[in-house]
C-alpha cells in the first residue's frame, strides 16, 4: 500500500518561495504510469489542482499557477516537492500530494503571513 506524506514549513512570509517535499513509501514514483500531483484547498474554499509530475519526470501545471509553480523529483530518496514562488496570503492553504488522485498524503497546512 502506497502511502505519502508532506513535509515543510507551516508559515511562509509573503514574497517568499513555499517549499514542500512528499515522501513515497510502499511504491516507486518512477514506475510506470503513475502520476504524482499537488493539490491544495483555501480555507473555506474547495480543492485546487496545482500540478504533477510523471513517473517520466514530464511535469505538467495548472495554467492558473504555472508562472509561479515548479515540480521536481529526487529519485534516490523517492521524494518529489512543490516550489511556489512570489506567495501572497491567498496561497494560504492545506496542501495535499497525492498518487493519480487516489493516494492521498494527510495534508500539510501553510500558512503565508508576515
Amino acid at each position: 500500500q502506497v502511502q505519502l506524506q508532506e513535509s515543510g514549513p507551516g508559515l511562509v512570509k509573503p514574497s517568499q518561495t513555499l517549499s514542500l517535499t512528499c515522501t513515497v513509501s510502499g511504491g516507486s514514483i518512477t514506475t510506470n504510469y503513475y502520476y504524482w500531483s499537488w493539490i491544495r484547498q483555501p480555507p473555506g474554499k474547495g480543492l485546487e489542482w496545482i500540478g504533477y509530475i510523471a513517473y517520466s519526470g514530464s511535469t505538467y501545471y495548472s495554467p492558473s499557477l504555472k508562472s509561479r509553480t515548479s515540480i521536481s523529483r529526487d529519485t534516490s530518496n523517492n521524494q518529489f516537492s512543490l516550489q511556489l514562488s512570489s506567495v501572497t496570503p491567498e496561497d494560504t492553504a492545506v496542501y495535499y500530494c497525492a498518487r493519480d488522485l487516489l493516494d492521498w498524503g494527510q495534508g500539510t497546512q501553510v500558512t503565508v503571513s508576515s
